[in-house]
């Protein structure tokens, strides 16, 4: 098996995912994934999609990620590990989708509004 290079976002977070088979290293930016993501629960949504599929241990995943926070960037790697799954084999769709990892977030932050405060304070009400 060759490398599967996938790409995952999520808000403004990109991650670029290189998946071959080996004993279940993940890399992101040149640091292991429990010194980058130092939280339980982020440390599983890296790995959900792994753990879904029964495949923890069988490949070696190198992770490029920038831009957004860690929970965005966590939930980008999530997807582009998904992705690369269901490329190398369809079957994993079946277990995959059910749990809504196949879906890009399309959620983004709204733009703040010109004289207002944040996007979505409202003017100042007067009465006269």
């Amino acid at each position: 098996m060759e490398t599967v290079h996938k790409i995952g976002r999520r808000k403004t977070a990109v991650a670029r995912i290189y998946l071959s088979e080996g004993k279940g290293n993940i890399t992101v930016n040149k640091r292991d994934v429990n010194n980058y993501f130092t939280t339980p629960t982020l440390q599983y949504k890296v790995q959900q999609p792994l753990m879904l599929t029964d495949n923890l241990k069988s490949y070696d995943i190198k992770v490029n990620v920038f831009g957004g926070g860690v929970t965005g960037q966590a939930e980008a790697i999530r997807l582009a590990i998904t992705r690369a799954l269901v490329s190398i084999n369809e079957e994993h769709r079946a277990v995959l989708k059910p749990e809504g990892l196949l879906t890009r977030d399309p959620r983004m932050v709204e733009r703040k509004k010109f004289g207002q405060k944040k996007a979505r304070k409202k003017f100042q009400f007067s009465k006269r």
